[in-house]
């Protein structure tokens, strides 16, 4: 998927979309890349002379990453949006740091009406940094249609 099909899936924009590249998309599953130069905001606080990246914006990158997933499964002109509703048995494992390029592992487990339920898997390295579940709900669009900033 190129970027700009990205940014055609979901509202995410700079300095707050954390999907790089996807490199693999089926109906029910979505591989993305995301690589932290070390430049981003959060480094300067989190932590000083110890950079890390924070654990919740690995919860945000996958979920973003489940997004232009659920995005298959959103009729074009249907004006809505994936949203999250509920994370569940979120499991820190590894660090990550600048430099590093995590990817994102997301799957669809089930559907049920506008209910989607999703198992993601992030790793650098091969090793994996966090894994949790988590639920999104469809919701009206603000501020006009796909690609488009509110």
């Amino acid at each position: 998927m190129s970027r700009q099909e990205i940014l055609d899936a979901i509202p995410h924009r700079d300095p707050f979309l954390l999907v790089d590249e996807v490199v693999e998309h089926t109906e029910s599953r979505i591989v993305g890349l995301k690589r932290f130069s070390g430049q981003e905001y959060f480094f300067a606080g989190h932590y000083p002379g110890f950079p890390l990246v924070p654990g919740v914006l690995l919860c945000e990158a996958a979920m973003q990453c489940g997004a232009i997933l659920l995005a298959r499964h959103i009729h074009d002109g249907e004006g809505k949006v994936p949203v999250a509703t509920r994370i569940n048995d979120v499991r820190f494992k590894h660090m990550v740091r600048p430099g590093d390029v995590i990817r994102l592992e997301v799957e669809l487990s089930e559907r049920l009406a506008d209910a989607f339920f999703l198992k993601a898997k992030v790793t650098v390295a091969g090793k994996v940094a966090v894994r949790f579940e988590f639920a999104c709900t469809l919701a009206e669009r603000l501020g006009g249609g796909a690609g488009q900033s509110p």
